[in-house]
């Protein structure tokens, strides 16, 4: 099942989308799926590394190498 939402742009993101769109032979749908997806994906990227952090900082680990380090 797909829902349909309804969202306003203002004239200027309009016209990139279209562009976009006609460069991509893409809908604009699918390009704004697209980017729903990739938002929606990194906010909660966001809010678990958030969520993380304490317990990783407890245990010396404050940086992306740090990480890599130990679980190579």
């Amino acid at each position: 099942m797909t829902n349909v939402i309804t969202i306003r742009l203002d004239e200027d993101l309009q016209r990139r989308l279209d562009h976009v769109c006609d460069r991509s032979g893409r809908t604009r749908s699918d390009v704004v799926r697209d980017a729903i997806k990739r938002q929606v994906s990194l906010i909660q990227f966001e809010q678990l590394r958030r969520d993380v952090l304490p317990f990783a900082e407890a245990r010396g680990l404050l940086t992306d190498e740090d990480v890599i380090n130990s679980v190579s």
